[in-house]
């Protein structure tokens, strides 16, 4: 994610890239772009020539390289999560409201035009009132952990900080639904466990949501799905409303039905997301990471942008949270 974010900025017309910190990879990551290196994320917060930094790094370290950032007077985008928990979410609000600095959360897929289509098709009342929503994010780990092209250690997946797969997946699910909806979900049953790999955390969920306005949700998370797993099954929603569905796979086909038949209203042209070849380089992934640098610099400059929010950050770690708990207790959870 750091050479994504790197790449994205570099497309940006907005932005200008200063410099990279942090992991094995990074001083490599700054030759390649000719742009200068820090050995850690504190002297790369230090520099006076930056106004903002993107913070990708593993899960558990997001809470306290945001604080410096506040503390030295610049702006941040998060990768999701925003945090582990729900206080150091709060905390991070707090800090960067004092300082009237712009906190964001790496929300890429409400950039892709994919997505933008659902959100339009439920606004404009295509499917009428949204009743149900069932998803499914299945990917291998194994499958990535094998491609030597994206280097660095998985690690950090194993690590107890990071709380579990879910804290990884979540998210997108999570704000996609609220995004699209306009409903925040406000009590959760989950069951949660751990398959096919030495792990202490989570990696595969099976979730009920409920949402503020009665909606209801079915969330199916793994990251240890066998390859070939099930087609088309990576990340997919299927939407009923009172007058119609939308089948919507974000990495393919929006498919709109009402009045007994269907129609094939979006097509996304191939993302290589798992081809790591082809994934720092195809415009058909970097055109939401670069879209989203450019509005995380508008929100800076004060304009409207669908960049995710600190607020929208907080809503999806309270979300997982409450899974993780009501998995542990077998019961269900408020959010």
């Amino acid at each position: 994610m750091g050479r994504t974010h790197v790449e994205a900025a570099k497309r940006a017309p907005e932005a200008e890239l200063v410099a990279v910190a942090g992991g094995g990879r990074s001083k490599g990551l700054a030759e390649d772009y000719q742009i200068a290196w820090e050995p850690n994320a504190e002297a790369l917060i230090a520099r006076d020539d930056i106004d903002a930094v993107v913070i990708s790094t593993p899960h558990h370290v997001h809470y306290e390289e945001a604080v410096l950032a506040a503390e030295a007077g610049k702006h941040a985008l998060i990768e999701k999560p925003l945090a582990t928990s729900v206080e150091d979410c709060d905390r991070l609000i707090d800090v960067f409201n004092a300082k009237d600095l712009t906190l964001a959360v790496g929300y890429h897929q409400r950039f892709r035009q994919s997505n933008q289509t659902v959100q339009k098709l439920i606004a404009d009342g295509a499917i009428g009132q949204v009743r149900c929503i069932q998803m499914a994010a299945l990917f291998d780990i194994a499958a990535l952990r094998a491609d030597e092209g994206f280097g660095g250690a998985w690690s950090w997946w194993t690590d107890p900080r990071s709380k579990g797969h879910i804290l990884n997946s979540g998210p997108h699910n999570i704000d996609l639904c609220r995004w699209w909806t306009g409903q925040d979900i406000r009590r959760v049953t989950a069951h949660c466990g751990t398959f096919r790999e030495e792990n202490p955390n989570e990696n595969t969920t099976m979730a009920l949501w409920e949402f503020s306005d009665g909606a209801m949700a079915q969330f199916w998370s793994s990251s240890v799905c066998p390859t070939p797993g099930f087609e088309n099954e990576d990340f997919r929603f299927r939407i009923m409303g009172d007058e119609g569905v939308i089948d919507a796979n974000p990495f393919g086909q929006i498919i709109l039905g009402k009045a007994g038949e269907t129609e094939v209203v979006y097509e996304q042209p191939k993302v290589a997301f798992d081809d790591a070849s082809q994934a720092f380089v195809a415009d058909a992934r970097m055109q939401a990471y670069a879209d989203q640098i450019s509005a995380f610099i508008g929100r800076i400059s004060g304009k409207e942008t669908d960049c995710g929010t600190a607020e929208d950050g907080r809503a999806a770690v309270a979300a997982i949270i409450a899974m993780l708990e009501s998995s542990e207790s077998s019961q269900q959870r408020n959010v």
